[in-house]
């Protein structure tokens, strides 16, 4: 990239959060410097890594011909919302993308999600064709879906990729491994809940939006691979303890009172479906084998449920600011989530 290149406003940012992947984050980024739209710039926040992530960005990509890098660097772990959140303040483009360092993006795109917000003002949000990052015959996801209770999972999960995905549509919203927003629909909602941390983030920030009169359009040209599970493990606790968290924290701040008031109903109905799942190690559970495993899973959510209680409170204040703001009705939002209702066995068969 010329210096004159370098001196025109990038019309792109990309927002790469990164914790102790270097391996991974180096693969990312010569993704990005591959890409055949060239007027974007890349800022890597980097949460306090000890694995050499942050010399490795400076030494081999700052200052390189073809890749406008910016580096954030904190001296704590803040978390996947509140990095991204720096990226977002930091973000110099009117087009936002993000993406996970343990991800590839295929040369086309930016390029492909770009196009996506061209003549259409009300589009806020842009998803991609995820795909396995071992398998790329299957698809990790493709958009979300989402339960009733608030649980959510990536359209098209664990498919085989025949084509099926492969017209754009609107979907519901894009997963935040990659992804493309509008700077303004940001600037006007916020950016991640903070409170949330990691896991469940980009679900509250797409049905956010989606309340505020936003669309999001998925675009099967822009392809992603994944590796899945990668921030905490596929079969740690921790990740369900914050799946679950958030689960509750996303229902009480953004659900509309008819379904919010019939969670329990439908946690009930999902845990009642999980269990002939859980005597077959099958979908979730395969990661979590044995008796003893699944009474600490049975645990490990009952602690998070707790500690979710304890911020209702808040979160109930931010719902009065966000359903004050929505440009949707109640009745509206109810039928946004039940018309992108991710069936029970296909979100217990599936693996997150």
């Amino acid at each position: 990239m010329s210096t004159e290149a370098r001196q025109v406003p990038p019309e792109i940012s990309v927002v790469v959060v990164n914790w102790n992947r270097r391996v991974d984050l180096r693969r990312c980024l010569e993704s990005l410097a591959r890409q055949t739209w060239r007027n974007f710039e890349v800022l890597v926040v980097d949460n306090a890594s000890q694995d050499g992530s942050a010399e490795m960005v400076r030494e081999e990509f700052q200052g390189r011909p073809d890749l406008r890098v910016r580096l954030i660097r904190n001296e704590t772990n803040r978390g996947f919302c509140a990095a991204n959140n720096q990226g977002f303040a930091a973000a110099q483009g009117r087009l936002v993308a993000l993406l996970n360092n343990d991800t590839e993006a295929e040369p086309d795109f930016l390029a492909a999600l770009r196009k996506a917000f061209e003549g259409a003002e009300d589009v806020g949000m842009a998803a991609s064709k995820v795909l396995m990052y071992e398998d790329p015959s299957r698809i990790d996801k493709v958009g979300h879906l989402i339960f009733p209770d608030g649980q959510n999972r990536g359209r098209g999960a664990g498919e085989l990729d025949r084509g099926q995905y492969d017209r754009q549509e609107e979907c519901l919203w894009p997963d935040g491994c990659a992804a493309m927003y509008r700077k303004r629909m940001l600037d006007e909602i916020g950016g991640f809940d903070e409170d949330l941390f990691l896991y469940g983030d980009d679900a509250e920030l797409g049905l956010r939006a989606r309340l505020a009169g936003w669309r999001c359009v998925y675009v099967p040209e822009a392809v992603v691979r994944h590796k899945r599970g990668s921030s905490l493990g596929k079969g740690s606790f921790e990740r369900i303890f914050w799946i679950e968290r958030n689960r509750v924290l996303l229902a009480v701040k953004l659900f509309p009172w008819s379904l919010l008031l019939l969670n329990p109903v439908y946690f009930a109905a999902r845990l009642a479906g999980a269990l002939p799942a859980a005597a077959g190690d099958r979908g979730e559970m395969a990661h979590f084998p044995g008796f003893w495993n699944k009474v600490r899973l049975a645990w490990t959510i009952l602690r998070a449920d707790a500690a979710a209680l304890g911020l209702v409170p808040r979160m109930l204040r931010k719902r009065r600011e966000v359903w004050s703001k929505a440009k949707l009705t109640p009745a509206e939002v109810r039928r946004l989530i039940l018309e992108n209702r991710i069936p029970v066995r296909a979100l217990l068969e599936q693996s997150n």
